[in-house]
């Protein structure tokens, strides 16, 4: 069902770069295929690959990126080391930052929360060479490898709102800590295994959403990955509503409203406890949470 979808899709694109017309077959001279690599020159905030150490229930993750924006193209990349017990996950959250121009697209990413009070987020993205721009028809074309970005929460989601403009919607997901846990520990291992044997991005079939979907789906299986809907990325928060991922039972509408953290992050951006503060909308449940999950409540 999935090939099938991402083939219409790819034959859409075909009939709209050619303007519908007619595809002759043409004799040509095909390039060896192109080898993804993890030693190019990479863009100093993608330079990096994160990977995990595993000790029984013991986890030790490097490379954590905490970059300080001066501007959305001007930073101070950092990296930090984290080490803490796989019990200390306890919740999932989905991030969408639709695009404005073309609020169907967007960037997905996954939250991760800790018992005290950290979350870390799970950035699935191109990784871009220096000077390289990201473009849609090259990612269908393995032109990008595809790094896996694990992050303090700031980072990926101030760069967003505050340095390029953009909304972040934020969805509490109904995993149970061991859900939870069971989808950090297969997207550490995934992380894992891209460190040994890169593999390309691919803007129809191996992007942020499919990335993040995949952990989501090994901790709950529910065939959300086969709805033809999550190609347009920017309706992935309406396909895991549909599908029962989406914590507290209101109204898609309303959980929508709800979800937007874009004024809270800007408020909040020099909070030290700004993960609990871009949660001030959850619900009263949520709310208890992520309150008592806090550093002063340990």
């Amino acid at each position: 069902m999935q090939r099938w979808v991402l083939a219409v899709g790819a034959f859409a694109a075909l009939v709209c770069a050619t303007g519908c017309r007619a595809v002759v077959p043409q004799q040509v001279d095909l390039p060896l295929a192109p080898v993804p690599r993890n030693d190019r020159p990479w863009q100093a905030n993608l330079a990096k690959i994160p990977f995990a150490e595993f000790d029984g229930d013991e986890v030790t993750i490097h490379n954590v990126r905490q970059t300080v924006y001066l501007t959305a193209d001007d930073y101070i990349v950092r990296h930090r080391t984290e080490k803490f017990s796989l019990d200390d996950v306890v919740s999932v959250d989905l991030m969408v930052c639709p695009f404005p121009e073309l609020p169907s697209l967007a960037h997905t990413m996954l939250s991760f929360g800790l018992h005290h009070g950290k979350h870390l987020v799970l950035s699935v993205e191109a990784r871009l060479e220096e000077g390289e721009t990201y473009s849609p028809v090259d990612g269908m074309l393995d032109r990008f490898e595809l790094i896996y970005v694990i992050a303090d929460e700031k980072d990926p989601v101030l760069l967003r709102t505050k340095y390029r403009g953009d909304p972040v919607l934020l969805f509490p997901l109904n995993l149970t800590p061991a859900e939870s846990r069971r989808a950090f520990e297969d997207a550490l291992a995934y992380a894992n295994k891209l460190k040994e044997r890169p593999e390309f991005y691919n803007t129809l079939s191996n992007n942020c959403t499919t990335g993040i979907l995949r952990h989501i789906e090994a901790a709950r299986p529910t065939g959300i990955l086969f709805d033809p809907r999550i190609v347009f990325t920017g309706l992935t928060d309406r396909v895991a509503y549909d599908f029962g991922l989406v914590a507290d039972s209101i109204s898609y509408e309303h959980a929508r409203r709800r979800a937007d953290i874009t004024e809270l992050a800007n408020r909040y951006a020099a909070s030290p406890l700004f993960s609990q503060r871009i949660r001030i909308g959850m619900s009263a449940s949520q709310v208890a949470a992520a309150v008592a999950s806090s550093p002063g409540n340990r």
